[in-house]
């Protein structure tokens, strides 16, 4: 009786998890890069030929990033590059920036009412 009851409840937890992992949507790249999720927004971090850019959705729709700042730290091996993000019409920016595959990049952001946000990325 006590394994049927515990099969119950981890089948239960197990279905409102699923649930709040797709209540936002999904991450899917829109422009080719790579898709992080923070602050109930979605962020795709994409290679430039100049460095590198990032896009904003907020619940599938695009948002533009007016106001925002913020600074694109990128970690491949034991090097590090840093980047200031300005906004460039519908996107952040860094230039001078260089994304390899498998590097790990950190954008910290600002919003215009001062909340910080922190976005991980993993480039593929």
């Amino acid at each position: 009786m006590k394994i049927k009851l515990l099969a119950a409840v981890v089948l239960g937890l197990s279905a409102l998890s699923f649930n709040v992992a797709m209540a936002h949507g999904e991450n899917k790249a829109k422009h080719g890069g790579v898709v992080s999720a923070a602050s109930d927004l979605h962020f795709e971090l994409v290679a430039t030929s100049t460095g590198a850019a990032i896009y904003i959705d907020d619940h599938g729709k695009p948002m533009a990033p007016t106001g925002m700042t913020g600074k694109l730290t990128v970690l491949n091996g034991a090097e590090k590059s840093e980047a200031e993000l300005t906004v460039a019409a519908d996107k952040l920016e860094a230039k001078g920036l260089k994304l390899v595959k498998g590097a790990k990049v950190v954008a910290a952001l600002t919003t215009p009412a001062k909340k910080a946000i922190t976005v991980r990325f993993t480039v593929k």
